[in-house]
């Protein structure tokens, strides 16, 4: 009689054997992903446009790997935003990673490329666990209400230009 305990058939989830993590270092034109497996083995590194396009392509090209549940993307607020809406909306936990500090960055050297795989390892290892900037929630809503209600005080602007012409130094020129 074995004392070790047996797989039987369907008792364990395999998944988890089967995800990926991605982590996308974000810029205006172009964001550069790494896909590593959930024991931390680098798979593959690639660019994709920042459009909806390559949003597509690269959650194509990353569910080539595995099962995505889980991406590091750096900046969520700003050039990362519309990645980060497109991962959720595919039902991908999106989670902030903040750039490496620079001494790290000094000791590894600085590409994208390694910017990206830090963005997947900070995710695996539990470093980065903050949720994305949504950009939808009620935090959107008051900065839009506030820029529209500063907008409407400040009513039309004066020309500037002119009255400095006239003026050296905030002092009227003596005629």
């Amino acid at each position: 009689m074995s004392s070790m305990p047996q797989r039987v058939a369907n008792d364990q989830d395999d998944s988890a054997a089967d995800e990926v993590i991605v982590g996308v270092d974000t810029h205006s034109d172009v964001h550069v992903a790494a896909v590593i497996t959930a024991l931390g083995a680098l798979l593959d590194t690639a660019h994709f446009p920042a459009t909806a396009a390559g949003y597509r392509a690269l959650v194509g090209w990353v569910g080539s790997f595995g099962v995505l549940r889980r991406a590091g993307v750096e900046g969520t607020g700003s050039y990362g935003a519309a990645l980060a809406r497109h991962l959720r909306a595919a039902g991908v936990e999106v989670i902030e990673v903040n750039a490496p500090d620079k001494a790290t960055r000094r000791r590894r050297g600085k590409t994208d490329t390694l910017d990206a795989e830090a963005a997947a390892r900070a995710v695996l290892s539990g470093r980065a666990s903050g949720s994305a900037k949504a950009g939808d929630g009620p935090v959107e809503m008051l900065r839009g209400v506030a820029v529209g209600q500063g907008f409407c005080r400040q009513g039309p602007q004066p020309d500037h230009q002119s009255t400095q012409s006239r003026t050296r130094g905030g002092r009227s020129r003596p005629a």
